[in-house]
Parts: structure tokens; sequence; C-alpha cells
């Protein structure tokens, strides 16, 4: 299995490579990692498994190129672009290049489906993410992500897109895990938004760190 991780030096794009390139479980996953100034990563310059590719979201050819042998892609980071370029980017190379899978990466909110203090105050603060790839032809992830810790403890509830988000904030190895999960069972999440949120944070009225 080919699996395609775009923005692919960011904190939890880290945890899920780090797991995809150690655990049993994955052991059959070739792994294309895109991003500015690959040489961040160069620690994995001579795994057989990684190819590393210089690219911007922005440009439709590098997303092009770093997607045309995959199965899977995950945009390893949230569209704050004005325009959408780096998701109509990834839907359009996605057909071209046959993907059936693409994990999308936005955040809580999205549906105003987060109540009381703390929703108000996550509008108001950060506002949501809007991008959607709405009527595509593939299998689509979407994830909702809570405000982020650095927790060591995996520790989530997922929610449907008609559900209330549970909890306000989460750790990044709780988002790698759903990650890790979606990449082993094309089934979870399929079609869905899942948002991620850890339930011992649930009532609080600003993030927890």
């Amino acid at each position: 299995m080919n699996v395609t991780i775009l923005a692919a030096n960011g904190q939890i794009a880290h945890l899920v490579e780090e797991r995809l390139l150690t655990e049993p479980t994955f052991k059959d996953i070739q792994l294309t990692l895109m991003l500015r100034h690959p040489e961040r990563l160069s620690e994995l310059n001579d795994n057989p498994r990684v190819t590393l590719l210089d690219g911007d979201l922005t440009n439709p050819t590098d997303v092009i190129q770093a997607t045309k042998d995959a199965d899977l892609i995950w945009s390893a980071v949230v569209d704050h672009d004005q325009t959408n370029r780096p998701t109509k980017n990834i839907i359009a190379a996605a057909k071209l290049n046959g993907v059936e899978r693409v994990v999308e990466t936005s955040l809580l909110g999205l549906y105003n489906e987060v109540p009381g203090e703390f929703g108000d105050w996550n509008r108001d603060y950060g506002g949501t993410d809007r991008s959607t790839a709405g009527g595509v032809w593939f299998n689509l992830y979407p994830l909702r992500l809570p405000w982020l810790n650095d927790r060591p403890e995996v520790n989530y509830t997922l929610t449907h897109r008609h559900d209330q988000f549970v909890g306000v904030s989460g750790s990044r190895r709780s988002i790698a895990d759903v990650v890790c999960r979606i990449i082993a069972d094309p089934s979870l999440g399929a079609n869905d938004s899942l948002g991620i949120g850890d339930p011992t944070t649930e009532g609080a009225t600003r993030p927890v760190y």
C-alpha cells in the first residue's frame, strides 16, 4: 500500500510516520512524504520505504507528482488558504491519479457542533475552516481536530457529522492514532466527518493544555 503524506513535517505527521515505519501492522506500507525543504526529514533519506519530495500544497503540479502512485492521501495540515487552493489541488490530483482514499484535516466547529461557552469562544477566537470536497467521487475522510496539546496519552471520543462534539482539546498522539486507524481500516470514517476530542476535557470553557 502506498501512502502519501502532504505537509509531512508537522508534529502529528511525525508521529504518524514513526508508527507507520516501526509497527508490524504497517510493515508493507510505502511512504511518499511531500514537504517544503525535505532535508528536514533527512534521517529518512536511506529508508527504502520512504520517498521524500520537495513540494507546496498550493502548487498543483507538486501535488499531482506526490500522489501519482498513492492508494491513500493524507493532508496533514488544515487548509487556511483564502481560496482553498490546497484542498482543490488535492481533489484534482486524486481524480487525475485515480486515488480512492483521501484524508483531510479540518477543525472543530465546522458544523457549529460545539456547544456552550467554549463553542462561542471558539467561533470568536479561532473561527472555523469551511473547506469542503463535497460531491467528489472518492472516499473522503474529513477529520475535525480539537485544540491540540502534547499530552502523552491517547484518549479520545469519535463523533460523527451530526453529533455534538465531545471535549474541547486533544493530544496530538490521539489524532495520529485516528489517522493510523484509518490507514489500516478503510471503513473507519469513510465519507463521514470524524470529530476527535478528549472526553476528560468536556465542559471546559477554554483549551486544555
